[in-house]
């Protein structure tokens, strides 16, 4: 990866890992442009550059694309003197103006672009140009269990690949590219109305200066083929919806051996039947027998990582909650693991049989009001309604 030798590294000007979440990132931003800022030191010339640089780092590591960009070129990917941001440049999103041009005109592959056209153009080198390949995405389906436990899948991608045949010349083996007759090999051509010239890329060679006389046949001339990709992921334990993984190199082919763009497959996690989530905290609703409930004692709570003890004490109510530290979902981060929180609900006994029933037949008549707080407190919330209602005449 290519470093700007007059510039410190971004992860090192703000004092953080390359792993860095982008909270972790926020936070040490915030304490050194405190420490540096010119209000708390005026006149510190010192202060003001530290300030400049960690102002700069933090607009480049806190945008994903830019931070994503910088991790694989560097302070090259910004070009020249930008900085990553400032002046210049550096305010299109950190992406150098030639580059964002040809991507929005779809220039890669030796087509010519507005930038050419309007600055003069150096298409004519198309011809020989290195392009790298095109980033993918691919959503991928995947279970709760896959996501809080981690995971390996095999797929198989259909991408684009720089033709064995003809190296990605796009001209049959043994024959070359020749010169445009209709531009000269310039790539443009020119029209005249008035005092004006216009230069406009070549309709025949597309920008590029070459034609293909004899094209290869198994690309068509086109230089890039269809290949079926075979790749294992592995899935770190703790993704969910939205979590994105990138594999580096295995997107489409660069063109002339250029390097291979990204892959970035966006996870999609279903719902479980058991278990509900809440990043890394895991949910679930525990039915607890009445007499568990009322007398106390000890249910099994299964968990994503098997079951766990849980003490119910006597009187527990149906709705309380009770947390069980670390069984949760690991953090992807490596720093610890969630919650499971247990709501309890209690559970009334169905299909008795005489006996049974004859049993809470009197434990019923055994009960007293004490017994029934709740009932007792509503009771006197009522007769409270009713007392007020009376006396309005109602």
């Amino acid at each position: 990866m290519a470093r700007n030798r007059n510039k410190r590294d971004y992860y090192e000007v703000l004092g953080v890992e390359r792993e860095a979440t982008a909270e972790q990132i926020k936070k040490a931003y915030r304490k050194l442009a405190v420490k540096y800022h010119p209000d708390k030191n005026p006149g510190d010339k010192e202060a003001e550059e530290k300030f400049k640089e960690v102002s700069e780092a933090y607009e480049v590591l806190s945008d994903p694309s830019r931070r994503q960009k910088y991790d694989q070129f560097g302070h090259q990917a910004f070009g020249p003197g930008t900085g990553g941001g400032g002046a210049g440049f550096g305010g299109f999103g950190g992406i150098d103006l030639e580059e964002a041009l040809r991507t929005f005109m779809g220039a890669s592959g030796g087509g010519s672009s507005i930038f050419d056209d309007f600055f003069g153009g150096s298409s004519r080198g198309g011809a020989s140009s290195r392009s790298r390949g095109a980033d993918l995405r691919y959503d991928l389906e995947i279970d709760f269990e896959e996501a809080v436990l981690g995971s390996e899948r095999d797929m198989t991608l259909s991408v684009n690949e720089q033709c064995d045949a003809c190296d990605g010349s796009g001209a049959e083996k043994g024959t070359k590219k020749e010169s445009c007759a209709q531009c000269g090999g310039s790539g443009y051509v020119v029209s005249s109305s008035g005092f004006f010239q216009m230069r406009q890329t070549c309709p025949i060679c597309r920008g590029s200066g070459q034609v293909i006389k004899t094209p290869c046949k198994k690309c068509r001339g086109s230089g890039r083929m269809k290949v079926e990709r075979h790749l294992t992921l592995k899935i770190p334990a703790g993704v969910e919806t939205g979590s994105r993984l990138r594999l580096s190199g295995k997107g489409e082919g660069g063109v002339k051996g250029a390097p291979a763009g990204d892959l970035y497959v966006v996870l999609h996690v279903r719902p479980h039947d058991l278990f509900q989530r809440q990043d890394t905290d895991i949910y679930i609703e525990m039915p607890v027998p009445f007499d568990i409930a009322a007398l106390g004692g000890q249910v099994r709570v299964p968990t994503i990582g098997g079951y766990a003890k849980l003490k119910i004490p006597a009187g527990t109510e149906s709705g309380r909650v009770f947390r069980l530290r670390g069984k949760g979902v690991k953090s992807i981060h490596g720093i610890g693991s969630g919650d499971q929180h247990v709501r309890v609900v209690i559970e009334v006994p169905q299909n008795l049989d005489k006996n049974q029933k004859g049993l809470i037949k009197d434990l019923q008549n055994s009960l007293a009001e004490a017994n029934l707080p709740l009932t007792r407190k509503l009771k006197k919330r009522a007769e409270s309604f009713f007392a007020k209602k009376k006396k309005m005449g109602r």
